[in-house]
């Protein structure tokens, strides 16, 4: 019997993202002072990326700073619109691209908690029903009705990054944060992402750490000057890329 095609849940064929940045000669308000006209200037962040990401696994994008990692995250959790080429999002997307986004310092750990879910995509009622989990995951039982502004940035971090992790995302995106806290919440961390795997969720993150990447991923994304310069096993790209970035000053 011929078993079932996968589908994937992130599609990209020929991605294209160009941002469009202002530049003055010398500084801004002398250009803003004398009239002069700025001029515009595109960069290319990805050029004809093409990829399919799967149920099940965990795709980390590496490649030096400006490479494209981040602007791909951004493109698959709806922040950016590509320039061109098609993307295919299936699913809902908890992106950990910066914890603690959409907080406020002024609501308690507790209110946070609601506003950030919804802002996730759940509804009032399903963040009700994932808070005590949120909290006890996040070890914050004792201040999580006192102000955000009260908690340290370790505290926040833990608290966006439960919040993110129960919301039963398809696809989690996560940016230089794939474990949080010290060293024992860290394994936590690691554990829920294992589990999160195992429930054949995706995961792509971007991680400058290769100690991470070989643990977490099970394919590893090589990207340079915004292309796509390799796909396959982690181990080897982590090898390949770390021995040329070696090499280079």
């Amino acid at each position: 019997m011929t078993s079932p095609e996968r589908v994937a849940v992130i599609e990209a064929r020929d991605v294209e993202k160009i941002f469009h940045l202002s530049v003055y000669q010398g500084s801004l308000k002398a250009a803003l002072l004398s009239g002069m006209k700025r001029q515009i200037r595109e960069v290319h962040a990805l050029k004809g990326l093409t990829t399919s990401i799967y149920p099940g696994e965990a795709v980390a994008l590496v490649g030096r700073n400006g490479s494209g990692k981040s602007t791909f995250l951004a493109l698959v959790g709806r922040i950016y619109l590509p320039t061109s080429g098609n993307l295919r999002v299936q699913g809902r997307v908890a992106p950990l691209l910066e914890l603690g986004a959409g907080f406020h310092p002024d609501l308690t750990g507790r209110e946070n908690i609601m506003l950030n879910g919804v802002i996730l995509g759940l509804t009032r009622a399903q963040v009700a029903e994932r808070e005590a989990d949120i909290i006890e995951f996040a070890e914050l039982r004792e201040f999580v009705d006192a102000p955000l502004r009260t908690f340290s940035s370790g505290m926040q971090a833990r608290l966006g990054f439960s919040v993110a992790v129960h919301t039963n995302a398809e696809i989690l995106l996560v940016d230089e944060a794939l474990a949080v806290g010290d060293e024992a919440f860290q394994e936590k961390c690691f554990d829920k992402i294992e589990a999160f795997k195992r429930a054949g969720k995706a995961i792509l993150f971007v991680s400058h750490d290769m100690t991470d990447v070989e643990r977490v991923a099970t394919r590893a994304l090589w990207l340079e000057g915004g292309r796509l310069r390799e796909d396959g096993e982690p181990a080897g790209i982590v090898e390949r890329y770390l021995a040329e970035a070696h090499r280079k000053p």
